[in-house]
């Protein structure tokens, strides 16, 4: 896959100024211990095998140190009846338990799912050899921030909902930073934070703003759902999606700490839909966006397309489920409940046809 230059990583961090001292090392403030994690809802890899956890339920981010597990093979993995198999680790039933993300270390293929049991209890496991192992959480080598200013515990949706658990909508990390969308308790709720790494005391972050096709209006409290960082024609950019599904760009030179920023919306996906996961794939020297939804199949969005769409929606769709905007094709995958890359194609849980559960590889002949 196409990294990110140099130039557009120190775009990135001039638009997030890091006046933490660089360190030899970026465990060299680790400790060990129980880093009290009370929730798992987003993860994602850095370096150095250190794994973010986004704890919504504490308001906190946890790096934890997993470069002892050592390089696997998983690119024939296909775990069936994933969420049995999970059930019965735990003595309990599939109705308890719900995988609330799926991430693979790039350093070395590990594949990690965590777990939300009804007891509040978080669980994360790793494959190996096509075998579930729990990754003990309670004596880890780790570091953590909260975060400033969440949304409340109190907080609720119009249909009366809790929205704590949106305080980490998603999370990716970037040469020293730490990158993810939320709500806050801010008037404009929807953020966009970017946090120094190693930890400090320090947090930049910005609300946004979108015009929501599929309800006809801009919208300052819905969060991002699912985001990367990519270039977009030589420049960085994060293309984000929410709920219903609008597709939106920001302009990273844009995103401005401590001020209101708005994104321009390049797509709507269709209404009745909730994006999970978004990765970029290349092949052939082609580069492709892959987004997983929960009432859609799995996209696939040609770069060249989203580079060469230069308008904007500001206008609303007025038919249900209609999609407008930059061009996308449906993949012959549905129920795609979890993605992520894995080498140069990509791994995914997935709700069969047949009601089987799989953790299993995607045939990269559709990435094409």
């Amino acid at each position: 896959m196409k990294t990110l230059t140099s130039f557009i990583i120190s775009l990135i961090l001039s638009f997030f100024v890091n006046n933490a001292q660089a360190n030899s090392s970026l465990k060299t403030n680790f400790k060990t211990g129980n880093p009290g994690i009370t929730s798992i809802h987003k993860m994602t890899f850095g370096p150095e095998g250190i794994l973010f956890i986004g704890d919504s339920n504490a308001a906190q981010i946890v790096a934890v140190d997993l470069s002892e597990h050592p390089k696997i093979d998983n690119s024939k993995v296909k775990l069936d009846q994933l969420d049995k198999l999970i059930a019965d680790m735990m003595g309990t039933t599939i109705d308890q338990i719900q995988i609330t993300d799926m991430v693979v270390n790039p350093g070395n293929d590990n594949i990690y799912l965590s777990i939300n049991h009804s007891s509040g209890v978080p669980i994360l496991l790793r494959v190996e050899d096509n075998i579930l192992k729990q990754v003990p959480l309670d004596n880890v080598s780790y570091s953590k921030t909260i975060l400033i200013n969440p949304v409340t515990e109190e907080a609720k949706d119009r249909r009366g909902r809790k929205l704590r658990k949106w305080a980490v909508a998603d999370i990716k990390y970037i040469e020293g930073k730490v990158l993810l969308s939320g709500l806050s308790n801010q008037e404009f709720a929807s953020t966009f934070r970017s946090i120094d790494f190693p930890f400090s005391e320090k947090q930049n972050y910005s609300s946004l703003e979108i015009y929501h096709a599929a309800h006809g209006k801009y919208e300052t409290h819905a969060p991002i759902k699912a985001f990367i960082p990519t270039d977009i024609n030589g420049n960085p950019h994060l293309v984000a999606s929410y709920t219903c599904t609008p597709l939106v760009v920001f302009p990273m030179n844009e995103i401005k700490p401590s001020e209101h920023n708005k994104g321009r919306t390049v797509a709507e996906l269709g209404s009745g839909n909730s994006p999970i996961d978004m990765i970029e794939i290349e092949n052939e020297g082609n580069r492709y966006l892959l987004i997983a939804n929960s009432n859609r199949p799995l996209m696939k969005i040609d770069f060249k397309d989203l580079e060469a769409y230069k308008g904007s929606l500001t206008t609303p769709v007025v038919k249900k489920g209609a999609a407008v905007g930059v061009d996308y094709v449906n993949l012959p995958f549905v129920n795609v409940q979890q993605l992520d890359k894995l080498g140069d194609s990509f791994i995914m849980v997935q709700r069969e046809s047949n009601g089987n559960l799989a953790l299993k590889t995607g045939n990269s002949w559709w990435v094409k």
